[in-house]
């Protein structure tokens, strides 16, 4: 009889292309994948796996195996989830995905309410971009994230997930305390679209996000220096280096050389919980939506 354990760590190697990338997925040690690979090859009668470069090709049997995988795990997990949503007890282990600034304003004060009104309940929150987020719920290594849609550009999730709407972020832009604009209440955002912008990674969401903000009011964006992390690029700010979109959730301190300035139109995210369709029933899922709601509501 085939191992689902070892079926889950071949259908984690197809996730991510190497057996290193399934080893930290499963936070387990290469050599273990490697060794677990060998027994389920043994298993099957067959080579599940060919060197491809640096990673991995899946053989055709792998690939089969790794789709009926996928059906038993989304089978698991509903039974999973039927079994809490029959006891009515919020208990178990949930794992959090969250982007950053997510991570630190808004799930860090949530995990402190749920641990108090729901104590057989742990929560694993692990900081993880859309990108890998994404990835993540659907393969089952995250039971549920946290993502944005910057206006304009809403992120498209996999028809197998469910997502919900938490809150709505507002940004701000972030100038040189010696800006000549600095000292105003509100700005026009075609005031600024030709400064030296500190963009988000290039090709991450939040980078094409302002990118085709900055085109659509008739500028090409001049990005002087891509930085992923808000304090960084405040202090890079506070150095005269350039301006910043910077959202307010999770913002954290704000450095004496910088200016934060509303703008119009209004630059807004919208902050929403996704989950896959088979883990819908959960209480735990239920729980932790209800529990960021209330305390986005109670920290706006």
């Amino acid at each position: 009889m085939l191992s689902l354990d070892r079926m889950r760590i071949l259908h984690a190697i197809a996730a991510n292309g190497s057996l290193n990338g399934a080893a930290e997925a499963l936070h387990v040690t290469s050599s273990a994948v490697s060794q677990q690979l060998s027994k389920l090859e043994r298993e099957v009668g067959q080579a599940l796996v060919e060197r491809n470069g640096r990673g991995v090709r899946l053989t055709e049997a792998a690939q089969i195996l790794v789709e009926h995988t996928g059906q038993i795990i989304s089978l698991v997990q509903q039974a999973e989830a039927a079994l809490e949503s029959h006891r009515g007890e919020i208990s178990g282990t949930l794992e959090l995905a969250s982007f950053a600034s997510g991570a630190r304003g808004l799930v860090t004060p949530a995990l402190d309410m749920l641990a108090h009104e729901h104590p057989k309940l742990r929560v694993r929150l692990r900081e993880m971009e859309p990108d890998d987020s994404i990835p993540a719920v659907a393969r089952g290594d995250s039971d549920m994230a946290l993502a944005v849609d910057w206006e304009g550009s809403p992120i498209r999730l996999p028809k197998s997930m469910v997502k919900a709407p938490i809150m709505l972020d507002v940004a701000d832009v972030a100038l040189p305390a010696g800006h000549p604009l600095a000292h105003r209440d509100l700005l026009e955002l075609d005031e600024v679209v030709g400064e030296p912008w500190i963009s988000w990674g290039t090709g991450s969401i939040c980078h094409d996000w302002l990118q085709g903000v900055l085109r659509a009011r008739g500028a090409e964006p001049t990005i002087a220096h891509s930085v992923d992390e808000h304090q960084t690029k405040l202090a890079m700010i506070a150095a005269g280096l350039g301006a910043a979109v910077i959202p307010r959730l999770g913002l954290g301190p704000v450095p004496d050389g910088v200016r934060l300035v509303p703008v119009q139109p209004a630059l807004t995210r919208q902050v929403f919980a996704f989950w896959r369709h088979d883990a819908a029933r959960r209480p735990a899922v239920t729980a932790a939506v209800r529990t960021l709601r209330a305390t986005a509501a109670a920290n706006g």
